[in-house]
């Protein structure tokens, strides 16, 4: 009776070591909790410095209605998202590398391959889009549209890393939809999206898998 009990024991020992080489195979694990941490403080420094900018610039973001951007202000916007992305994603790596050093996992597997490109692609006619809808003067819907993509990219991702991250996708599709009928308050949602839902969302999968 007890070599039985300590056989079936052994094989749902097995079975359970299988199904995590299986996951280590299929999905990307080395995803760190605190990379979304920092990419969410990155993106609420970089709104308030935003908030601040148009203040510098005569402009009340909250009560002005009908904003006027100069070519001057749209460049200065369009560089300070680009640094916050570059922060993002090197936190992103750094934090990747960390954790997989630290429980000896690898990271250019297939399964990152095939994350970085679900994600990337999404991501890439976003920014298209975003650019586009710039050239035209329609600054009020790239805060929106880029909450939208961002999440489309992110549920797109979610089959080869850890599942949770779908309802941080959902969450950024769903405000970057709501943002889009509140046009005139984007910083606002973009702060919420990236910042906000970043952090909580990092403290989460953080404590979840450390």
């Amino acid at each position: 009776m007890q070599s039985t009990l300590i056989m079936n024991q052994k094989h749902q020992e097995d079975l359970a070591h299988i199904r995590s080489m299986m996951e280590r195979s299929s999905r990307f694990i080395s995803l760190s909790g605190l990379s979304g941490v920092f990419a969410g403080l990155s993106a609420l420094i970089g709104g308030i410095y935003v908030y601040q900018l148009f203040k510098a610039n005569g402009m009340d973001y909250l009560n002005d209605e009908h904003r006027l951007y100069s070519a001057n202000l749209v460049s200065e916007l369009f560089w300070i998202g680009i640094t916050i992305l570059v922060f993002a994603f090197a936190f992103g790596i750094f934090f990747t590398i960390r954790k997989s050093r630290k429980y000896n996992l690898p990271i250019w597997t297939s399964a990152t391959k095939k994350m970085v490109f679900n994600l990337a692609v999404p991501l890439f006619a976003g920014g298209i889009f975003c650019l586009a809808l710039m050239h035209h003067g329609y600054f009020g819907l790239v805060a929106p549209s880029t909450l939208i993509f961002y999440g489309l990219a992110v549920i797109n991702a979610e089959k080869y890393t850890f599942s949770d991250i779908k309802y941080l996708g959902f969450s950024e599709l769903i405000l970057g939809c709501i943002a889009l009928f509140n046009i005139g308050y984007g910083l606002i949602f973009w702060i919420l999206g990236f910042g906000i839902l970043h952090i909580v969302y990092g403290l989460v999968m953080f404590k979840k898998y450390k």
